[in-house]
């Protein structure tokens, strides 16, 4: 599979949003092994490549903006009638027998804006050219601005605005705009798909979270708990991975569980990290939904900005902890918009709790002076199952929380790929 993306560029500013989009498709592409080639016009300057646009993987084609060695200016034919310049088909033309050459081992071509724009006119009608001489090759025309009326009377070669383009399925970035999309161009709403444009938040956390990203999966739970601290009986990591999996057995949601562990001498860290595993098991988590980070290449502890970075995909943030004199990670998890579960029995956490609106339970704890012991009634496991199913529906009920989940899930590349992207790899208008 050779994917072609022809976007004209004559500049790769990241200021201009067509940039942003194309190099995220572009990424998706390549990391998903498929070759990839991008087309630009030839007075795009090397020197602004970076990012992903400075991939080896991806290859570079720079086509003709010349016609006679004069320079092709791009007109704006943004209104649907008119006259074109003097050289206007000589220009297609000249264009036309370069993207032919480039687009001749090509299975699919994705024309960002081509079709669109006034001034990429005279590339529309030099792709047209190509299709008619390259039937098999299918296109994908990507539209990015909001869709134009389509006019009554429509005049050659400003037509081709409004003109579908056999074996092309037209998208747009929603699912509200396809009706107006389907009228521009006047086809059916079925030669239409939507690509959302994607969030690829992991590109701006740090190094750490980026190679653990690659090893676990951060972006798809629907429960995404961070709990750091040393790997001490005290901070209760069992009662972390009871509840967490008592909330996906009572809601089928999907949980994971990111344990930033650091090593505490007092402890056997193989027995403890078996006994925590057994239990989240036992309560309903499924293998891979609990990772200690010390087994995933940080044996002394994640990176405190990592942690500050998982705070902030994560949406739920439990502190079962034993004792604490002011328990720091509640308030890092609190500034990064998590859900909180804090244990009321440590007066520490009651107060911090209390400060920041959190969502009580009990377990055991050291008070000043004395320890309680939580008896529950008529079980622990009843008591789990009656606060799992409040802590979701409180989570779902909170809109800055549903937001942000949604945003992580569903406006990541790996949604975005395997649900729009990627399809339209093997389909045909």
């Amino acid at each position: 599979m050779i994917a072609a993306v022809l976007t004209m560029f004559n500049g790769l500013t990241s200021t201009y949003s067509l940039v942003n989009v194309a190099a995220e498709h572009i990424k998706m592409l390549l990391d998903n092994k498929v070759h990839t080639k991008i087309l630009v016009s030839e007075d795009c300057p090397d020197s602004q490549r970076n990012g992903v646009f400075a991939d080896e993987r991806l290859e570079w084609v720079k086509i003709t903006n010349r016609l006679n060695g004069r320079q092709i200016h791009w007109y704006d034919y943004s209104k649907p009638g008119g006259e074109v310049h003097k050289t206007f088909f000589e220009e297609a033309d000249a264009i036309a027998s370069d993207l032919l050459a480039a687009l001749s081992d090509a299975d699919i071509c994705f024309m960002h804006d081509i079709h669109y724009q006034g001034w990429h006119l005279v590339h529309n009608a030099a792709v047209r050219k190509v299709q008619e001489k390259l039937p098999k090759l299918r296109f994908v025309a990507v539209t990015h601005s909001a869709p134009v009326n389509r006019p009554p009377e429509l005049q050659y070669p400003f037509s081709m605005r409004y003109t579908p383009m056999p074996n092309t399925l037209y998208t747009y970035p929603t699912y509200s705009g396809i009706p107006a999309l389907s009228k521009q161009y006047g086809i059916p709403e079925g030669r239409c798909r939507v690509i959302y444009n994607s969030m690829d938040i992991i590109s701006f956390m740090s190094d750490e979270v980026k190679a653990l990203q690659k090893k676990t999966d951060l972006l798809s739970p629907d429960i995404l708990i961070v709990y750091p601290g040393r790997f001490t009986t005290g901070k209760k990591f069992e009662k972390v991975a009871s509840l967490a999996g008592t909330i996906r057995r009572k809601t089928e949601l999907g949980v994971k569980v990111i344990f930033c562990d650091f090593p505490c001498m007092d402890t056997d860290t193989a027995k403890y990290k078996y006994a925590v595993t057994k239990i989240g098991c036992l309560s309903g988590l499924k293998d891979g939904d609990l990772v200690f980070t010390s087994d995933l290449g940080y044996p002394e502890g994640f990176p405190r900005i990592g942690v500050f970075d998982l705070f902030t995909l994560s949406n739920l943030f439990i502190c079962p902890s034993y004792s604490e004199s002011f328990g720091l990670t509640v308030l890092e998890a609190a500034s990064r918009g998590n859900f909180l579960v804090v244990n009321e029995a440590v007066p520490a956490l009651e107060e911090l709790g209390k400060k920041l609106k959190a969502y009580f339970m009990r377990w055991d704890a050291r008070n000043f002076g004395f320890d309680t012991k939580e008896v529950y009634r008529p079980s622990e496991e009843a008591y789990m199952e009656e606060h799992a199913l409040r802590i979701v529906d409180m989570m779902r009920d909170n809109p800055v929380l549903f937001s942000k989940t949604q945003a992580r899930q569903k406006f990541c590349h790996e949604w975005i790929w395997y649900n729009q992207l990627e399809p339209l790899l093997n389909e045909r208008a």
